[in-house]
Protein backbone atom coordinates (compact mmCIF):
# COMPACT_ATOMS: atom_id res chain seq x y z
CA UNK A 1 0.00 0.00 0.00
CA UNK A 2 1.30 3.93 -0.92
CA UNK A 3 1.85 5.68 1.86
CA UNK A 4 -0.16 8.78 1.55
CA UNK A 5 2.60 11.97 2.31
CA UNK A 6 1.37 15.15 0.44
CA UNK A 7 4.06 18.01 0.49
CA UNK A 8 3.97 20.56 2.85
CA UNK A 9 3.33 24.07 2.17
CA UNK A 10 1.02 24.72 -0.90
CA UNK A 11 3.06 25.90 -4.43
CA UNK A 12 0.14 27.64 -5.68
CA UNK A 13 1.68 30.68 -3.86
CA UNK A 14 5.24 30.76 -4.64
CA UNK A 15 7.16 32.81 -3.98
CA UNK A 16 6.01 33.65 -0.21
CA UNK A 17 7.06 37.62 -0.53
CA UNK A 18 5.21 39.99 1.48
CA UNK A 19 2.63 42.50 -0.61
CA UNK A 20 5.00 45.74 -1.25
CA UNK A 21 2.33 47.47 -0.45
CA UNK A 22 -0.45 48.10 2.23
CA UNK A 23 -3.23 47.74 -0.61
CA UNK A 24 -3.75 45.78 -3.37
CA UNK A 25 -3.64 45.80 -6.84
CA UNK A 26 -5.39 43.73 -9.93
CA UNK A 27 -3.96 42.95 -12.96
CA UNK A 28 -6.50 41.90 -14.64
CA UNK A 29 -10.91 42.60 -14.73
CA UNK A 30 -13.76 41.06 -15.43
CA UNK A 31 -15.36 42.76 -19.15
CA UNK A 32 -16.74 40.31 -20.86
CA UNK A 33 -20.56 41.39 -21.32
CA UNK A 34 -20.37 44.14 -18.15
CA UNK A 35 -22.72 46.81 -17.63
CA UNK A 36 -21.76 50.18 -18.20
CA UNK A 37 -20.16 51.17 -14.45
CA UNK A 38 -17.41 51.00 -12.26
CA UNK A 39 -16.39 46.68 -12.14
CA UNK A 40 -14.86 47.63 -8.46
CA UNK A 41 -15.21 49.04 -4.79
CA UNK A 42 -12.98 50.02 -2.34
CA UNK A 43 -14.13 49.01 0.83
CA UNK A 44 -12.99 47.90 4.90
CA UNK A 45 -13.34 45.09 6.91
CA UNK A 46 -15.21 45.93 10.09
CA UNK A 47 -15.62 41.76 11.14
CA UNK A 48 -17.63 38.61 11.08
CA UNK A 49 -21.03 37.39 11.96
CA UNK A 50 -23.36 34.78 11.03
CA UNK A 51 -27.01 35.78 9.29
CA UNK A 52 -29.85 33.50 9.07
CA UNK A 53 -31.52 33.70 4.95
CA UNK A 54 -34.22 31.21 3.32
CA UNK A 55 -32.18 28.55 0.90
CA UNK A 56 -33.06 29.32 -2.84
CA UNK A 57 -30.58 26.86 -4.29
CA UNK A 58 -32.48 24.53 -6.49
CA UNK A 59 -30.53 21.34 -5.90
CA UNK A 60 -30.02 22.43 -2.37
CA UNK A 61 -30.80 20.03 0.52
CA UNK A 62 -32.50 22.68 2.59
CA UNK A 63 -33.84 24.19 -0.39
CA UNK A 64 -36.97 26.71 1.16
CA UNK A 65 -35.58 26.16 5.00
CA UNK A 66 -33.78 29.04 7.42
CA UNK A 67 -30.13 28.29 7.52
CA UNK A 68 -27.19 29.77 9.25
CA UNK A 69 -24.40 31.57 6.72
CA UNK A 70 -21.09 33.34 8.19
CA UNK A 71 -20.93 36.58 6.21
CA UNK A 72 -17.85 39.28 6.56
CA UNK A 73 -19.40 43.06 6.94
CA UNK A 74 -17.61 45.55 4.76
CA UNK A 75 -18.28 48.98 5.35
CA UNK A 76 -18.66 51.06 1.98
CA UNK A 77 -18.33 55.02 2.29
CA UNK A 78 -18.84 56.47 -1.18
CA UNK A 79 -15.74 56.67 -3.67
CA UNK A 80 -14.88 60.06 -5.20
CA UNK A 81 -14.24 59.68 -9.20
CA UNK A 82 -11.21 61.65 -9.01
CA UNK A 83 -10.02 61.09 -12.78
CA UNK A 84 -9.76 58.94 -15.62
CA UNK A 85 -6.76 56.93 -17.25
CA UNK A 86 -6.65 56.41 -20.99
CA UNK A 87 -4.64 53.51 -22.56
CA UNK A 88 -4.23 52.09 -25.81
CA UNK A 89 -3.41 48.33 -26.99
CA UNK A 90 -0.15 47.12 -28.23
CA UNK A 91 0.18 43.65 -29.66
CA UNK A 92 3.49 43.74 -28.08
CA UNK A 93 3.22 45.27 -24.44
CA UNK A 94 -0.06 45.23 -23.55
CA UNK A 95 -2.20 48.47 -22.48
CA UNK A 96 0.01 51.37 -22.81
CA UNK A 97 -1.13 54.70 -20.96
CA UNK A 98 -2.26 57.67 -23.66
CA UNK A 99 -3.02 60.17 -21.05
CA UNK A 100 -4.74 60.76 -17.35
CA UNK A 101 -7.65 63.44 -17.07
CA UNK A 102 -8.58 64.29 -13.33
CA UNK A 103 -11.70 66.23 -12.04
CA UNK A 104 -11.45 69.96 -12.18
CA UNK A 105 -13.66 70.33 -9.43
CA UNK A 106 -14.54 68.14 -6.50
CA UNK A 107 -16.26 69.43 -2.91
CA UNK A 108 -14.75 70.64 -0.42
CA UNK A 109 -14.62 67.73 2.16
CA UNK A 110 -12.58 65.93 -0.78
CA UNK A 111 -10.48 68.42 -0.96
CA UNK A 112 -8.79 68.29 2.30
CA UNK A 113 -8.13 64.26 2.17
CA UNK A 114 -7.22 64.22 -1.95
CA UNK A 115 -4.32 66.62 -1.17
CA UNK A 116 -3.06 63.71 0.86
CA UNK A 117 -2.88 61.76 -2.44
CA UNK A 118 0.25 61.57 -4.99
CA UNK A 119 -2.32 61.95 -8.08
CA UNK A 120 -2.56 65.41 -7.52
CA UNK A 121 0.87 66.16 -8.71
CA UNK A 122 0.14 64.67 -11.84
CA UNK A 123 -2.91 66.88 -12.75
CA UNK A 124 -3.18 67.69 -16.36
CA UNK A 125 -4.92 70.56 -17.90
CA UNK A 126 -6.24 68.47 -20.77
CA UNK A 127 -9.89 67.37 -21.52
CA UNK A 128 -11.35 64.16 -22.32
CA UNK A 129 -12.67 65.39 -26.00
CA UNK A 130 -8.99 66.03 -26.34
CA UNK A 131 -7.70 62.29 -26.55
CA UNK A 132 -9.27 60.15 -29.93
CA UNK A 133 -6.17 57.49 -30.20
CA UNK A 134 -6.92 54.91 -26.87
CA UNK A 135 -8.80 51.60 -26.93
CA UNK A 136 -10.00 51.63 -22.71
CA UNK A 137 -10.84 53.73 -20.52
CA UNK A 138 -10.38 53.61 -16.52
CA UNK A 139 -12.15 55.26 -13.57
CA UNK A 140 -9.10 56.52 -11.14
CA UNK A 141 -10.99 56.54 -7.41
CA UNK A 142 -10.85 57.70 -4.13
CA UNK A 143 -11.49 56.09 -0.91
CA UNK A 144 -13.06 57.66 1.97
CA UNK A 145 -11.13 56.05 5.42
CA UNK A 146 -11.73 59.00 7.24
CA UNK A 147 -15.68 58.51 7.02
CA UNK A 148 -15.41 55.46 8.55
CA UNK A 149 -14.35 54.02 11.90
CA UNK A 150 -10.96 52.84 10.72
CA UNK A 151 -8.59 55.71 11.82
CA UNK A 152 -7.28 56.86 8.39
CA UNK A 153 -6.75 59.98 6.77
CA UNK A 154 -5.17 59.16 3.62
CA UNK A 155 -7.10 57.46 1.16
CA UNK A 156 -6.27 54.68 -1.50
CA UNK A 157 -5.93 55.49 -4.83
CA UNK A 158 -6.84 52.25 -7.91
CA UNK A 159 -7.66 52.62 -11.14
CA UNK A 160 -11.00 50.49 -11.30
CA UNK A 161 -11.87 49.34 -15.05
CA UNK A 162 -15.37 50.15 -16.44
CA UNK A 163 -18.02 47.37 -18.23
CA UNK A 164 -19.08 48.18 -21.64
CA UNK A 165 -18.02 48.94 -25.03
CA UNK A 166 -15.01 51.93 -25.45
CA UNK A 167 -18.14 54.58 -26.42
CA UNK A 168 -19.88 53.14 -22.78
CA UNK A 169 -16.52 53.70 -20.82
CA UNK A 170 -15.61 57.55 -21.95
CA UNK A 171 -19.65 58.16 -21.56
CA UNK A 172 -19.34 56.74 -17.92
CA UNK A 173 -16.50 58.27 -17.01
CA UNK A 174 -17.61 61.35 -18.29
CA UNK A 175 -21.14 61.56 -16.33
CA UNK A 176 -19.50 60.58 -12.65
CA UNK A 177 -16.60 61.84 -12.82
CA UNK A 178 -15.59 64.77 -10.11
CA UNK A 179 -18.75 62.85 -8.03
CA UNK A 180 -19.21 60.34 -5.42
CA UNK A 181 -20.01 56.80 -6.23
CA UNK A 182 -22.64 54.63 -3.62
CA UNK A 183 -22.17 51.04 -3.06
CA UNK A 184 -25.55 50.08 -4.80
CA UNK A 185 -24.29 52.15 -7.99
CA UNK A 186 -21.88 49.01 -8.14
CA UNK A 187 -23.13 46.32 -6.66
CA UNK A 188 -26.92 44.65 -6.22
CA UNK A 189 -27.57 42.46 -3.54
CA UNK A 190 -26.86 38.32 -5.08
CA UNK A 191 -23.94 39.74 -7.08
CA UNK A 192 -21.21 37.27 -7.51
CA UNK A 193 -17.81 38.96 -6.61
CA UNK A 194 -13.94 38.53 -5.67
CA UNK A 195 -12.55 39.43 -2.59
CA UNK A 196 -9.07 40.65 -2.89
CA UNK A 197 -6.78 42.26 0.28
CA UNK A 198 -3.65 41.99 2.09
CA UNK A 199 -3.47 39.10 4.56
CA UNK A 200 -2.73 39.25 8.28
CA UNK A 201 1.41 40.05 8.92
CA UNK A 202 2.53 37.45 11.39
CA UNK A 203 6.24 38.02 11.22
CA UNK A 204 9.23 35.53 11.01
CA UNK A 205 7.74 32.35 11.94
CA UNK A 206 9.15 28.94 11.78
CA UNK A 207 8.57 25.99 9.58
CA UNK A 208 5.74 24.23 11.56
CA UNK A 209 3.82 27.28 11.56
CA UNK A 210 4.48 28.64 8.25
CA UNK A 211 4.46 25.31 6.67
CA UNK A 212 2.67 22.99 9.05
CA UNK A 213 5.57 20.32 8.85
CA UNK A 214 5.20 16.97 11.58
CA UNK A 215 6.91 17.60 14.34
CA UNK A 216 10.20 15.21 14.54
CA UNK A 217 10.83 12.36 17.33
CA UNK A 218 11.71 12.73 20.68
CA UNK A 219 14.34 11.03 19.55
CA UNK A 220 15.35 13.59 17.13
CA UNK A 221 18.31 15.97 18.32
CA UNK A 222 17.88 18.92 20.48
CA UNK A 223 14.62 20.10 18.64
CA UNK A 224 11.35 19.29 17.86
CA UNK A 225 9.62 22.10 15.72
CA UNK A 226 12.62 21.67 12.73
CA UNK A 227 12.67 19.75 9.42
CA UNK A 228 14.32 16.34 9.60
CA UNK A 229 16.69 17.11 6.60
CA UNK A 230 17.44 19.61 4.12
CA UNK A 231 17.66 17.15 1.43
CA UNK A 232 19.31 14.67 -0.53
CA UNK A 233 23.65 14.25 -0.70
CA UNK A 234 23.14 14.92 -4.90
CA UNK A 235 22.55 17.23 -5.94
CA UNK A 236 24.93 19.52 -3.52
CA UNK A 237 22.53 22.41 -2.50
CA UNK A 238 19.33 22.63 -0.73
CA UNK A 239 16.31 22.53 -2.96
CA UNK A 240 14.03 25.59 -2.62
CA UNK A 241 10.76 23.04 -2.05
CA UNK A 242 12.55 21.98 0.94
CA UNK A 243 10.18 24.21 4.07
CA UNK A 244 12.33 26.86 5.59
CA UNK A 245 11.18 29.56 8.66
CA UNK A 246 10.98 33.09 7.13
CA UNK A 247 8.16 35.95 6.97
CA UNK A 248 4.74 34.57 6.98
CA UNK A 249 1.56 36.87 6.28
CA UNK A 250 0.86 40.41 4.57
CA UNK A 251 0.66 38.41 1.85
CA UNK A 252 -1.70 39.87 -1.28
CA UNK A 253 -4.82 37.49 -1.44
CA UNK A 254 -7.65 36.75 -3.77
CA UNK A 255 -10.92 34.80 -2.82
CA UNK A 256 -12.81 34.04 -5.74
CA UNK A 257 -16.79 33.63 -6.18
CA UNK A 258 -18.56 35.27 -3.05
CA UNK A 259 -21.67 35.77 -3.17
CA UNK A 260 -23.52 39.25 -1.89
CA UNK A 261 -25.93 38.42 0.55
CA UNK A 262 -26.92 41.97 0.97
CA UNK A 263 -26.39 45.88 0.86
CA UNK A 264 -27.51 48.01 3.03
CA UNK A 265 -27.87 51.82 4.05
CA UNK A 266 -28.80 51.63 7.67
CA UNK A 267 -25.97 50.42 9.46
CA UNK A 268 -27.79 50.38 13.07
CA UNK A 269 -29.01 47.22 11.26
CA UNK A 270 -25.66 45.38 12.02
CA UNK A 271 -24.23 47.45 14.62
CA UNK A 272 -23.29 45.69 18.02
CA UNK A 273 -23.31 47.36 21.28
CA UNK A 274 -19.89 49.86 21.35
CA UNK A 275 -18.98 48.64 17.74
CA UNK A 276 -17.01 46.11 16.41
CA UNK A 277 -13.86 44.80 18.20
CA UNK A 278 -10.83 46.63 17.10
CA UNK A 279 -12.91 48.61 14.45
CA UNK A 280 -15.82 50.61 15.99
CA UNK A 281 -18.83 51.83 14.61
CA UNK A 282 -20.13 51.36 11.39
CA UNK A 283 -21.29 55.30 10.18
CA UNK A 284 -21.81 54.25 5.96
CA UNK A 285 -23.42 51.77 3.92
CA UNK A 286 -22.24 48.62 4.26
CA UNK A 287 -22.08 45.08 2.53
CA UNK A 288 -22.58 41.65 3.45
CA UNK A 289 -20.16 38.90 1.76
CA UNK A 290 -20.65 35.29 2.42
CA UNK A 291 -17.87 33.63 3.59
CA UNK A 292 -14.62 35.20 4.99
CA UNK A 293 -12.15 37.54 3.22
CA UNK A 294 -8.54 37.85 3.90
CA UNK A 295 -7.20 40.67 6.29
CA UNK A 296 -7.23 42.52 9.13
CA UNK A 297 -10.04 44.66 10.87
CA UNK A 298 -9.78 48.16 9.30
CA UNK A 299 -7.66 47.11 6.18
CA UNK A 300 -8.92 47.94 2.65
CA UNK A 301 -10.51 45.62 0.44
CA UNK A 302 -11.65 45.68 -2.71
CA UNK A 303 -14.65 44.02 -4.15
CA UNK A 304 -14.17 43.39 -7.99
CA UNK A 305 -16.57 41.75 -10.29
CA UNK A 306 -15.81 38.03 -10.76
CA UNK A 307 -13.20 37.21 -13.18
CA UNK A 308 -14.24 33.53 -13.60
CA UNK A 309 -18.05 33.04 -12.17
CA UNK A 310 -18.97 30.08 -10.87
CA UNK A 311 -20.20 26.99 -13.28
CA UNK A 312 -21.28 25.06 -10.34
CA UNK A 313 -24.27 27.02 -10.02
CA UNK A 314 -25.53 25.55 -6.65
CA UNK A 315 -22.69 26.51 -4.83
CA UNK A 316 -24.00 30.25 -5.05
CA UNK A 317 -27.74 31.25 -4.21
CA UNK A 318 -29.83 31.60 -7.06
CA UNK A 319 -29.75 35.95 -6.66
CA UNK A 320 -30.39 37.53 -3.44
CA UNK A 321 -31.50 35.37 -0.71
CA UNK A 322 -34.18 36.39 1.90
CA UNK A 323 -32.36 37.93 4.81
CA UNK A 324 -34.45 37.01 7.96
CA UNK A 325 -32.14 37.52 10.92
CA UNK A 326 -28.60 39.30 11.68
CA UNK A 327 -26.31 38.47 14.86
CA UNK A 328 -25.80 41.50 16.70
CA UNK A 329 -25.10 41.24 20.37
CA UNK A 330 -27.44 43.87 22.07
CA UNK A 331 -26.65 45.52 25.56
CA UNK A 332 -29.57 43.37 27.12
CA UNK A 333 -27.76 39.60 25.86
CA UNK A 334 -24.50 40.36 27.99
Amino acid sequence: MKAHNPRRGSMQFWPRRRSKHSFVKVRSWATDGAAKKALGLIGFKAGMTHVQVTDNRSKSMTKGEKINIPVTIVECPNMLAYGVALYSRCKTLGLKKVGTVLASEISKEWKKYASRSLVLAKKEVKKLSDYTEYDEARLIVLSAPFATGAGQKKPQVLEIAIGGSKEDQIAYATEVLGKEIAAKDVFEAGAVVDSHAVTKGKGFQGVVKRYGVALVSHKAEKERRHIGVMGGWTPKRVDYRVAQPGGMGSHLRTVYNQQIISIGEDPSVVNREGGFSAYGVLKNNYILVKGSIPGARKSAVLLSAAIRPQKVKNRVFAGAPELRYVSVRRKSEY
